[in-house]
């Protein structure tokens, strides 16, 4: 057996390959075509323009619903292996809303571009990114806590240093956005797709856009870090029948229907 074939670590795995993927050929589609410039344009300026805008989308939809699937399952480990401590139970939980927050924000940028809709898709990247280390943070603070019994103090070390990343990439790029669209450098540059090397902005334009992608690629990596623990998991379904056929209703089901129907339940 493969190692990403045990348990549920192919989740994780997942997660990462399609989001690192749809970044990656959007990229490749948006230069090939000459709708960005190579040298590290931002990530959301190549899914602006059709026809990588829909590969961009589609693809960061997908992202979506594979983060919601990695943090219940997360979660759901978390609740199993310390039903009694409440401290962390609350923490869990609190972790749980901030990862669907995030994967609700990563839908928001897939769907309004920057180009289009910018002040909607600021608010997604925030939900992205800035609720998706806070989720980082608890995370961290959950593996610190679960040691040394059910967790390494490795594992925790590298969440840490993950996260350290992830917030410098985040002040990184704040910092230098700021400084891009405070109008020392013109006007209507959020539009702007191609940057000449000798124009003014310049500089603080490629940091904002190499901190960009170190952001993504840091988020992503937090989740390289839950391999080890989703191999020690596994999902079943169990299935219960209420009856021997599947078209014809058991007598139970009826009356229990018709007495709703009485009572005004239903």
């Amino acid at each position: 057996m493969w190692w990403f074939q045990q348990g549920l670590s192919f989740l994780p795995v997942a997660l990462v390959v399609w989001s690192a993927a749809s970044f990656i050929f959007s990229y490749i589609t948006a230069i090939t075509l000459h709708h960005v410039d190579p040298l590290v344009p931002y990530i959301s300026d190549t899914g602006t323009i059709p026809p990588e805008r829909c590969l961009f989308g589609i693809m960061l939809n997908i992202s979506a619903f594979l983060g919601m699937a990695t943090m219940y399952v997360r979660y759901k480990q978390v609740h199993a292996l310390n039903p009694e401590k409440s401290k962390i139970t609350k923490l869990n939980k609190i972790g749980l809303t901030l990862g669907l927050m995030s994967c609700f924000g990563l839908c928001i940028i897939a769907n309004f571009q920057k180009c289009i809709l910018y002040y909607l898709h600021v608010i997604g990247a925030c939900l992205t990114f800035g609720v998706g280390v806070i989720y980082m943070l608890v995370q961290t603070i959950l593996s610190y806590l679960m040691q040394p019994e059910l967790h390494s103090k490795d594992i925790f070390w590298i969440r840490l240093t993950v996260l350290i990343w992830c917030s410098s990439s985040i002040a990184s790029m704040f910092v230098s956005s700021v400084v891009l669209y405070s109008g020392l450098y013109g006007t209507n540059l959020v539009q702007k797709l191609h940057w000449d090397p000798q124009e003014k902005g310049y500089t603080a334009h490629l940091i904002s856009t190499v901190s960009e992608w170190s952001l993504a690629f840091s988020f992503l990596s937090f989740f390289l870090t839950y391999i080890r623990d989703f191999q020690k998991i596994s999902l079943r379904a169990i299935v219960s029948l209420h009856g021997q056929t599947l078209y014809n209703t058991p007598q139970s089901f009826l009356t229990d229907e018709q007495t709703l129907l009485v009572a005004g339940s239903i």
